[in-house]
């Protein structure tokens, strides 16, 4: 914030400068307007960060899985077609056959348990991207001299949608690492399997979000009031943005549900069933979006054409770079308090806002 308060004020007292020697004119000291504002954010997606409340390469038990599983995801099954081992294989491979969604038998799976790699954290490129939205403005201006005048930028806070971009995937990777007599058999099998959490690109919209973004900027008016009625302007200044009201789609809100889920499968020994992404625990997971405040600075210019001494119209560009906030997703185990997922992921605003309305000088 401290960086963009230097902006305006030596901006300020450069324009106070330039103008304090300038003969005084008869012209209003406020004025207010109000018009329609278009706002088209020029950010592009950026990666989202996931944290889970699994241990990187911690050893957790299987339970149960799917012949599924194994005979497709299992990177190394040939080695073990020989021995003992084979003879599982066999058996795994023909429930397969028989029934592509059954679970391998439970006399192979007995203190069955796997080293689970991949999901603990990773970015993806998946990532927020804020779109284009229309509502009122309104501005409020004071002229300390007839060439300089600070402004308050404001409105009806518009409610904008996000859109996503790409998917979110987990890769797993689990080794198995088990101590029962059978199961034991199959240690140093390795499993990979990429699991959809979610494909934010199938969604209109992932969610909805109100903008509060006031800001305040000093301006420099060419021309002079009662001689020139088209004056352009230059300006800068700085903008605060906070949000609320962030509505998150139910769609992918149920997504990031059953991602809890296969978290705390994964925590209570059950990783065969995170593994099937099954969404359903013993947990109860709850979802909880937060976006940061955001402050940036910005730059304006413009005009104003005087319909009558009081009335004008007005029109302006304004670019805010840099307007950027944080939003932070987390999944919590209701029944237990435990955070099962956190993901942070940078929203670029950096806003082109176009302005054109009426005024009123007074």
């Amino acid at each position: 914030m401290n960086q963009y308060i230097r902006i305006i004020i030596p901006i300020t007292f450069i324009l106070n400068t330039h103008v304090s020697h300038a003969s005084s004119t008869d012209f209003k000291r406020w004025a207010v307007s109000a018009g329609w504002l278009h706002v088209m954010p020029q950010g592009k997606a950026n990666p989202m960060h996931i944290n889970t409340a699994v241990v990187e390469g911690e050893t957790y038990g299987v339970d149960r899985i799917k012949n599924a599983d194994i005979v497709d995801h299992a990177t190394n099954l040939d080695d073990y077609r020989s021995g003992f081992a084979g003879i599982g294989v066999a058996v795994i491979e023909s429930d397969y056959n028989t029934s592509p969604d059954s679970y391998v038998n439970s006399l192979f799976t007995g203190g069955m348990a796997a080293d689970v790699s991949g999901i603990s954290q990773w970015t993806d490129k998946a990532g927020l991207e804020a779109q284009d939205v229309d509502t009122l403005g309104l501005t409020l201006s004071y002229f300390p001299h007839d060439k300089v005048s600070l402004e308050i930028v404001g409105g009806i806070p518009p409610t904008v949608d996000i859109k996503g971009k790409g998917q979110i995937i987990a890769s797993s990777y689990s080794e198995a690492n088990s101590s029962g007599l059978l199961s034991s058999l199959m240690n140093g099998l390795i499993i990979e399997k990429d699991i959809t959490v979610a494909n934010l690109s199938n969604y209109k919209k992932i969610a909805e979000v109100r903008a509060w973004t006031p800001a305040l900027t000093a301006k420099y008016h060419f021309g002079k009031s009662g001689k020139n009625k088209f004056r352009p302007y230059v300006g800068a200044g700085v903008v605060y943005g906070y949000f609320d009201k962030l509505e998150l789609n139910n769609g992918l809100e149920q997504k990031l549900v059953d991602a809890g889920h296969m978290i705390r499968n994964v925590l209570d020994d059950k990783a065969g069933d995170a593994l099937d992404n099954s969404g359903t625990s013993d947990g109860d997971p709850k979802v909880k979006v937060k976006v940061s405040d955001a402050f940036a600075p910005v730059v304006t210019l413009g005009f104003t054409y005087d319909i009558s001494k009081r009335f004008f119209t007005t029109a302006s560009l304004t670019y805010m770079p840099n307007f950027n906030n944080t939003a932070t997703i987390t999944v919590t185990d209701h029944n237990t308090g435990e955070r099962l997922i956190k993901s942070k992921t940078k929203v670029d605003l950096d806003p082109l806002i176009t302005y054109l309305g009426v005024g009123f000088r007074f």
